[in-house]
């Protein structure tokens, strides 16, 4: 049986282990910044709160903590305001804005942001891997709802 979850992250004494979430399926552009997406992001599953600091733990150092992020309301209506995420606490704002549909704002104050589509967690393999190869490219010129509109054309769900 293969797994992706990191098991016995801590044992205590009385035997209780931990798990940490399995690394995010993620990729992003080498140049933020010039297509409309600066990459996708896949999620195992719709809770945010065990999702969230995976994602921004492996967002690049060099690119600044990931202090707040927007994500879709329809995508994440149960949402917390806020997910604790290894030495701080990101703030989670809420936009029902139709450009922002299937997408995932990371801000990093000063340093900068990143949009990301949001695969979601259900759809088929093989056209979550065009989504997020397609997303990653500095030339797409695809907003996230067309990419999706064309996944689904393509593979169903």
């Amino acid at each position: 049986m293969v797994t992706n979850a990191r098991p016995l992250e801590n044992v205590s004494p009385a035997g209780t282990r931990t798990y940490r979430m399995p690394l995010p399926r993620l990729t992003l552009t080498s140049d933020a910044g010039r297509g409309l997406l600066d990459g996708a992001w896949w999620p195992r599953c719709d809770a945010l709160e065990l999702e969230l600091p995976a994602l921004v733990g492996a967002v690049d150092p060099g690119f600044g903590t990931v202090a707040r992020v927007t994500v879709d309301t329809a995508a994440w209506p149960d949402a917390p305001r806020t997910v604790p995420a290894p030495g701080h606490v990101i703030e989670v704002s809420l936009s029902a804005v139709d450009i922002e549909a299937h997408t995932i704002t990371l801000d990093c104050g000063f340093v900068g942001r990143r949009e990301l589509l949001v695969v979601p967690p259900g759809q088929p393999a093989d056209a979550a891997r065009w989504l997020l190869s397609t997303a990653a490219d500095p030339w797409n010129a695809l907003a996230a709802t067309h990419m999706l509109a064309l996944a689904e054309a393509r593979w169903g769900r």
